[in-house]
This record gives C-alpha cells, sequence and structure tokens, in this order.
C-alpha cells in the first residue's frame, strides 16, 4: 500500500497580509534546513578518459570538458576495446598504468612515500599515495569499458582469508579506478576493499591524498543518451530538482535482506525532511504497472531483474536532473540496453543519474542509499562525493553513471525561490510545494497550510498546488472540498500520469460520498483517456459495481463483455 506522509488538523481561514507573512515564515524555515552548502565544483577538478578507438567517445569527451571548462590537458584518451568487458591485464595495461602516468606526467598529481602510524594492533607500514593532487574527479565516457574480467589464472594468498564466494577479482572499472591514488601499494585483487571514505560527512576527505578518486561514467543504451545527462544535470543545477520522490520497499524481515529495506526506509524519510511529496510502497512487490507515478525526481527501489511496472510504460515523467536506483545484484550488467537489468532503461527512459552493479555485489557490497541520499540532499555534496561516500567497499562491482560535478542542491532554498519567482518558471509551484511540506514535517497547524493555498494565486493556475490543496482539503476531512480542488487541478494541464492519479482520487472520493453517478462517469472518462490503462480491469469491475447500483443493466452487461470478453472460435476447444 502506497503512504505519504501527512498532518491531520483543522481548517482556518486567515487573511492575506497574514498569509504573506506566513510565506516569510516558510522561506526562513527552508533557509534554516541543516544544509551544508558548497560552490560548484571547477573542471580543473575532473580528468576526462574517452576510448580513441570511437570516435563518439572522444565527442563527448570534448563536449563534456567545453561544458564543464575542463582544461584541454586534462582530457585523455587511450585505445581499449569497444565492448562494455575489459581483460584484467587490457585494464591494467591499457587504461589504469597509462593514466596514473599520465596524471604524473601532467603534473596533476604527485605520488610519495607516507609512514601510515600504527593503529590499533597494526603496525606502522608504508604507503604510496599522492602528496598532492589538483584533481579530484574521473569521468569515463561512453566507450570506455564497464566491467573488468576475471582472471582464472590470479592466483593470491590474501585470497584463502576471504569467504569463498569473495574469492575473485573481476570488478566494475569505476571502483577499480577509485583506488587508481593507491596503485603504487600492489593492493590485492580479489574481493572488496574497504573504502576509506565511506559515510564521511567532510567533503575533504573525497580526496587522492587521502586516497581515493571519485569515478563516474557518461553512458548508457548510445551516445546521444550519455550526452543528454550533462545537459540535464546543468539544467537542475540552474533551476532546481523538483519533482516527486518514490520509494519502492520489500517490506521484508528475512536477515539476509532487512538491511536493503532499512536503508530505502531511512532515505524515505530523509527525503521527507527535505521537503519532497515521498511516497513509499509497503507491498513486497515492485511498484504495479497501473501506479500513477508522475513527476519523478527520486526513484529507489528493489528488487527485480530487469525494470518493471511503470518502467515499461512508452513516456516515463522523469523531471529534469532525476536520480533513478534499483538495488539489484546484476542492475547495471550492461549499460547499453534499454531493455536488460535496471540502469540502461532507467537512463533510456530520462533519469539523469544513477548507480548499479555489474556483477553479484550481495548486500552489503551494494551502495548504502541512506548515505547517498543524506549527503546528496541533505549536505549538497555534488553526485561523485555522494556516491563514493555510500559505498563501503571498492575495487568492487559499483558502477556510478551521470556527472559527477552534478550538485543540484548547492544554492540556498530561498536564493533558488527567488530566481524562480524572478524568471517567471514553472517551476516556482514545485517551491511552494516544498516550502508546504516543509512545515508539514515540522506539524505546522494544516488550516494554515490551507490558508495559504487558497490565498495563493499560483493554486488557481497550477495542476500541482491545486492537487496538493486537495490533499489537505482530504487530511482535513472535507472530501467534497478535495473533489472540488482535484476537479479543478483536471482543468490545468496536469501531466498524463499526474492526470490518471486524478482520475483515481476523484473516484474513490466520489464513491466515499455515494455520489455513485458521477464516479460512474469519472471511470468512464479514465478509460476513454487511457484506452491501454494496465490497470483496466480494476477499473472496469469498479464500473460494473456502480452500474449495478444505478440500475443500468446495458452498462453493466457492456463493462462485463469488456472484463470478460467472450473467447473467440480459435480459442475455443
Amino acid at each position: 500500500m502506497c503512504t505519504i506522509s501527512s498532518v491531520k488538523n483543522r481548517q482556518l481561514r486567515i487573511s492575506a497580509p497574514r498569509a504573506i507573512c506566513f510565506l516569510s515564515l516558510m522561506l526562513g524555515i527552508c533557509a534554516a534546513l541543516p544544509i551544508n552548502l558548497f560552490s560548484a565544483d571547477a573542471g580543473n577538478e575532473v580528468v576526462v578518459i574517452y576510448n580513441s578507438r570511437m570516435p563518439e567517445s572522444k565527442e563527448l569527451a570534448e563536449y563534456y570538458a567545453q561544458r564543464r571548462h575542463v582544461p584541454r590537458g586534462q582530457v585523455f584518451g587511450f585505445e581499449l576495446p569497444r565492448e562494455e568487458i575489459i581483460s584484467r591485464s587490457e585494464f591494467r595495461n591499457s587504461l589504469q598504468k597509462p593514466l596514473a602516468k599520465a596524471l604524473e606526467k601532467n603534473k596533476l598529481w604527485h605520488v610519495s612515500s607516507h609512514v601510515v602510524p600504527a593503529t590499533n594492533g597494526q603496525p606502522a607500514r608504508l604507503e604510496w599515495r599522492p602528496s598532492r593532487s589538483t584533481i579530484r574527479y574521473a569521468v569515463l565516457c561512453f566507450g570506455v569499458p564497464l566491467t573488468i574480467q576475471g582472471d582464472p589464472h590470479l592466483k593470491e594468498a590474501a585470497a584463502e582469508q576471504l569467504r569463498p564466494e569473495l574469492r575473485r577479482d573481476e570488478a566494475a572499472v569505476d571502483s577499480e579506478m577509485a583506488l587508481l591514488p593507491l596503485l603504487d601499494n600492489n593492493l590485492p585483487l580479489s574481493g572488496p576493499l574497504p573504502n576509506p571514505a565511506y559515510g564521511t560527512t567532510n567533503i575533504g576527505s573525497l580526496h587522492p591524498t587521502n586516497g581515493v578518486l571519485l569515478v563516474s561514467r557518461l553512458d548508457g543504451p548510445d551516445a546521444k543518451i550519455a550526452r543528454g545527462l550533462v545537459d540535464k544535470a546543468l539544467f537542475a543545477e540552474t533551476n532546481g530538482l523538483w519533482g516527486r520522490a518514490y520509494f519502492d520497499l520489500r517490506n521484508t524481515q528475512e536477515p539476509g535482506y532487512k538491511l536493503g529495506d532499512d536503508w530505502i526506509k531511512t532515505a524515505a524519510d530523509l527525503s521527507r525532511r527535505f521537503g519532497f511529496e515521498t511516497i513509499v510502497d509497503e507491498n513486497p512487490g515492485t511498484f504495479p504497472p497501473g501506479f500513477p507515478m508522475s513527476q519523478i525526481a527520486l526513484y529507489v527501489g528493489w528488487y527485480a531483474e530487469d525494470a518493471c511496472g511503470p518502467f515499461l510504460e512508452p513516456n516515463v515523467e522523469f523531471m529534469p536532473g532525476a536520480f533513478a536506483y534499483h538495488l539489484h545484484s546484476y542492475s547495471a550488467h550492461t549499460l547499453r540496453s534499454s531493455t536488460k537489468n535496471w540502469a540502461g532503461p532507467l537512463l533510456e527512459k530520462g533519469a539523469t543519474a544513477t548507480m548499479g552493479c555489474v556483477n553479484e555485489p550481495y548486500l552489503g557490497g551494494t551502495p548504502d542509499i541512506s548515505v547517498f541520499i543524506a549527503r546528496f540532499l541533505i549536505q549538497g555534496f555534488s553526485l561523485g562525493e555522494a556516491a563514493c561516500a555510500s559505498q563501503s567497499v571498492l575495487s568492487w562491482q559499483t558502477t556510478v553513471v551521470g556527472d559527477p560535478l552534478y550538485r543540484p542542491f548547492g544554492s540556498k532554498p530561498e536564493e533558488l525561490h527567488q530566481y524562480l519567482e524572478k524568471t517567471h518558471s514553472p517551476y516556482l509551484a514545485w517551491s511552494y510545494l516544498r516550502l508546504l511540506d516543509l512545515n508539514e514535517v515540522l506539524s505546522k497547524p494544516l488550516r494554515d497550510l490551507i490558508a495559504l493555498l487558497e490565498q495563493l494565486p499560483l493554486t488557481k493556475e497550477n495542476a500541482v498546488l491545486s492537487e496538493k490543496l486537495g490533499d489537505l482539503y482530504a487530511e482535513a476531512g472535507k472530501p467534497s472540498s478535495a473533489v472540488h480542488e482535484y476537479q479543478q487541478a483536471l482543468k490545468l494541464n496536469p501531466t498524463p500520469q499526474q492526470k490518471l492519479r486524478l482520475f483515481l482520487l476523484i473516484g474513490d472520493k466520489l464513491t466515499g460520498l455515494n455520489n455513485d453517478s458521477e464516479a460512474f462517469e469519472n471511470y468512464q472518462n479514465l478509460l476513454e483517456t487511457y484506452p491501454g490503462y494496465p490497470d483496466r480491469l480494476t477499473v472496469l469491475n469498479k464500473l460494473i459495481a456502480l452500474a449495478k447500483k444505478l440500475n443500468k443493466p446495458a452498462e453493466v452487461e457492456k463493462y462485463q463483455n469488456m472484463a470478460n470478453p467472450p473467447a473467440s472460435p480459435k480459442d475455443k476447444p
């Protein structure tokens, strides 16, 4: 069952001047959120890597460098396989070592020895890593292989100390590259290695001098999709990341899986506290095909092998800048498919950033999505910073897809709100919605929130705010007012999936009010508008029940035949 957190209180009208004062209070609350704001990272902190055997890879690298102002001397091409898989020896000799050499040669970092003091019974040791580095990020462009193939001849003494299922060396190229600063230490290749930056709240620790490089890729089913990730990230940095947040639990208590649910529950709570309209599906299965998933800013779910449900619709309503992630062992086994696994289909449908695993990581080896959401939303980390901080291990199976510099929450909320007002942005309504949701989280009186929306001129012009007012009326125990507002929202150019949700909300409320005639007409309109609606049978059954109550025998027969069409002659035994 999908749930939306909200607050219940009585309705009370307030004067227009008081509403304006209340808005100022709301902006002050938003400004007081515990968000650490960081300025946008400069392109000179980035190295861009492309496959010189693929022209589209080089074109993408040059495009990204131009958009993000990366110096030409920090764009490197290497002759790599065109396929997504690269052998361990090819990776080492064609990418890993040549890049490390290029960074040293171009004085982008300098590796030297450091004495690591003895701690917790461990003796002191000598470690090689950059003593200085002007770069923090590495961007791998479409065409750079995704997965390092395991070496069947690899023999390491350290592997015998690992659990049998971890005695393997295949890895995501991104995850292996993240430890490039420690290359000269001859780290073991079998199994995962601890991420020194896991869970950090200090962006200063996310640096090659601390042994970690922030790696992500501009990739996807084709080069055009990969290029679009740059444009959508830049757009959202300017205009904000707006929309709704969807979280899909399994609702399991199984010891081996509960951790995944706990991560997602925490992420959903952080999203709600950040001010997103947050929807949580608590059913064991994934979101059903007929679920009206509109205006997606965030999606986090698990556990299906391939994209399914609403994500199979021809048009998925991802907002510019949207982050989408599905937890599965092979969610990014390939990125060059729009139908297999999850990462590729999510990117093809319009997501701006995602993460996934190229091979079996086991649950503890997947990103901690609660850490990612905390750093990305609450603390304003960049995509690359948040993704790295969320991984407990490296040299393992995680790939990060998207512009690593992407930082949609680096601006003060009140400044962004004022910018949207000044530019007459269509996203202004979402900024108001976030302010309202923040006040719901803070348990502000429902009557004040209703009064503010009633007197805000934009509410009468915008389907997002009109629907929200309907939701607040419903919470206040005013179903008739809720129906009226939902019907108004239908007239205000809602998106297709929002319109579907409004039809469903109206039908449910009218049925509860015993307004059978209007409910019947509403469901008829729904089927006429969405003849291919995946949950069509449920709507037909509602129409049959309503037709019986309204004594419409012809309509009963019509919808019964639609729900259970007679078998054609060729189908009969």
